[in-house]
């Protein structure tokens, strides 16, 4: 009985902030989207997830740029169960694929738009929900957590522009 006490206090929307990724989700709690650029001589490629490294030159002369922003949606699933929590709270919920406008494919949610409206290669636009306070909509560009043990982490999600 105490195992299920704990599973359902386990939070499994939330990313695992260390040093390397800490930018990234401080950036996004002031609501910016942050992608890694290589500054290897000849390649310049921007890349996410991010890494410590170009997965296209192998160079380890990267380092972090801000993004615009802008997408297009690539693909989508509608996900209708999930027993992890609190996904299983925001069912039907929309897992997509989005081309960001600099390059790279991030793996995302799409908000405020129903499903039957969705079309691929439509134009998208970050915003950021707050996960750390039990997944509320909230963060965009009006400040955050700042990446504070125990606070709120906003997670980029996309809506149509």
């Amino acid at each position: 009985m105490a195992r299920s006490a704990v599973r359902s206090a386990a939070r499994f929307d939330l990313p695992e902030v260390d040093d390397f990724t800490r930018p990234y989700w401080d950036a996004a709690a002031e609501g910016r989207l942050l992608l890694r650029r290589c500054r290897a001589e000849g390649c310049g490629a921007d890349h996410h997830y991010p890494r410590e490294f170009c997965p296209y030159c192998w160079s380890e002369d990267v380092g972090w740029e801000p993004a615009t922003g802008r997408a297009t949606l690539y693909t989508w699933s509608v996900v209708h169960r999930n027993d992890l929590p609190p996904f299983g709270d925001r069912v039907p919920y929309v897992a997509a694929v989005v081309d960001l406008a600099e390059g790279p494919r991030m793996m995302t949610e799409i908000t405020d738009c129903p499903e039957p409206e969705l079309r691929i290669g439509m134009p998208l636009v970050v915003h950021f929900r707050e996960a750390g306070d039990g997944g509320g909509e909230g963060v965009g560009g009006t400040g955050g957590s700042g990446g504070a043990e125990g606070a709120a982490i906003a997670v980029p999600v996309f809506r149509p522009a």
